[in-house]
């Protein structure tokens, strides 16, 4: 019997470095139990910060915590051996892991050279500075990985399997100088111009040995982790093309699923859509919009229109594409993207993806086990519910009750092929109220409990299959059978 998918973001931006895949290992079965299906896991690689590195700012991504490079042997998450048993505790259980890759940019050379360059404009990239000479700078590009001697792959690299930097080493000044002979990727966002470079040394897609280190990588890295799909950061930075010439190469040669995901962090349906068509839908993308349209809601006094939570976002528009989030990494407070959704919006916000049939819902690390660094508890006590409704009760047909800008419901009928299963939710971001709403002839006269404990009595179904549900302000209700109760 098939249940509903839910993916956990299994880290948050300012974890003490050490445990992590420990963690995970210990807290597989617990997981499982509660209904998370699958884990999207950090950058497992050796970054340019060594032990506090999360992994954004990839080095060498053959060291997953094997070698002595940038001052320590694991990653912040652990060493490699732990990272393989963390997976296997997850599997073992049911449980798919995807791995979070960055392919757009190195960091934390080893050496750099000298080389000719021209110094663009950071905000328009297709415009130079100092009238356009080529200038000579030191770039940082050299990465020949003296901890690892050669082990898994003897590439290394230099200036030529590079676009840009935005350091020279010689004159110690930032800019961006793209290296002579070189031009920015096509098939990147248009942001500034052209959005090919986002930070460090700007891997070439032009150069095949670039691409062809990178496609033997994927397949390494496949076989010594066993992942089941991947997590693409930053994709508006890389060719468009790329990714999904990469991802039907290890499908063809590797695993055929593997399912993925990639980040492109932009609020405009229309981009999202006009890049998923470049990339022939080989891979979900993120719904942004409705990140900040949870955003929005939370911070607009009552004034939002809850009917309209869903327009202009992706899983409006193409729900079986869309990873659907409340927060995330770089949302949290003090990150580039923060735009924390406040505390008192977040069980709604989640109902909103955990209890419908649109999306596939991703729980943020930090929501459920708390972000200590800016005092933010725990989420699992109101979480765990709400995984447990969708778990159990989340089947059958939807029926929508988008009818009121204050208050909001929706119902799901339940099925054959899960027991007890069917639900009722009502959010509010006013005073509160109560629903009309038709959950099916198939639970006339069964009692319905709220499982978020906002309501100690229970709701009878009536002959015709509707009941009338209650909220209390600013808050979430969510209605399901006796039977059905944790």
């Amino acid at each position: 019997m098939a249940i509903n998918g839910v993916m956990m973001q299994y880290f948050e931006w300012y974890l003490e470095p050490g445990f992590l895949w420990r963690q995970l290992k210990e807290h597989a079965g617990q997981l499982a139990g509660e209904g998370v299906t699958a884990v999207w896991i950090p950058p497992a690689f050796k970054g340019m910060a060594g032990l506090h590195d999360v992994g954004y700012s990839a080095y060498d991504l053959y060291d997953l915590g094997e070698f002595d490079q940038k001052g320590t042997v694991p990653t912040k998450y652990g060493s490699k051996e732990e990272l393989i048993s963390a997976i296997r505790a997850l599997h073992d259980v049911g449980i798919y892991v995807y791995a979070d890759i960055v392919l757009d940019h190195k960091m934390g050379a080893d050496g750099y050279e000298l080389v000719m360059a021209k110094d663009s404009d950071p905000n328009n990239r297709y415009t130079t500075v100092d009238g356009g000479d080529e200038i000579q700078i030191g770039a940082w590009t050299l990465f020949s990985f003296p901890g690892r001697k050669g082990a898994y792959s003897n590439f290394t690299w230099n200036w030529r399997h590079f676009d840009a930097v935005d350091w020279d080493e010689e004159r110690k000044r930032s800019g961006l100088f793209l290296f002579e002979g070189k031009s920015w990727d096509t098939e990147v966002d248009g942001e500034k111009g052209n959005y090919d470079y986002l930070m460090g040394a700007d891997l070439d897609l032009d150069n095949r040995d670039v691409t062809h280190e990178l496609k033997r990588w994927g397949k390494w890295f496949l076989h010594q982790t066993d992942v089941d799909g991947f997590r693409f950061d930053a994709v508006k930075h890389i060719r468009f093309s790329f990714f999904k010439r990469w991802l039907k190469e290890l499908r063809r040669e590797e695993k055929n699923e593997l399912f993925s995901v990639g980040e492109y962090w932009n609020a405009d349906l229309q981009t999202l859509k006009y890049y998923l068509e470049k990339t022939g839908q080989e891979f979900s993308l993120f719904d942004v919009p409705l990140h900040y349209r949870f955003c929005r809601a939370a911070t607009s006094n009552g004034e939002f229109d809850l009917r309209t939570i869903f327009d202009d976002t992706l899983t409006g528009y193409m729900p079986e594409k869309s990873v659907t989030f409340v927060d995330n990494h770089d949302t949290q407070p003090g990150q580039a993207l923060e735009s924390f959704v406040p505390a008192w919006f977040k069980p709604l916000a989640y109902a909103l993806i955990l209890l419908r049939q649109e999306g596939y819902p991703c729980v943020f690390y930090g929501d459920y086990y708390g972000v200590p660094h800016d005092n933010i508890h725990t989420g699992r006590d109101w979480l765990a519910p709400l995984l447990h409704a969708r778990r159990k009760c989340s089947y059958g047909v939807q029926n929508d009750y988008f009818d009121d800008p204050d208050l909001i419901g929706w119902t799901r009928e339940g099925d054959d092929d899960h027991m007890h299963s069917g639900l009722a939710a009502v959010i509010t971001d006013g005073s509160g109220g109560a629903k009309t709403m038709y959950v099916g002839i198939r639970h006339a006269n069964e009692r319905f409990y709220d499982c978020t404990g906002g309501f100690a009595e229970h709701v009878t179904i009536g002959n015709d299959g509707c009941a009338v549900f209650h909220v209390h302000g600013g808050g979430l209700s969510v209605w399901i059978p006796y039977e059905s109760c944790p």
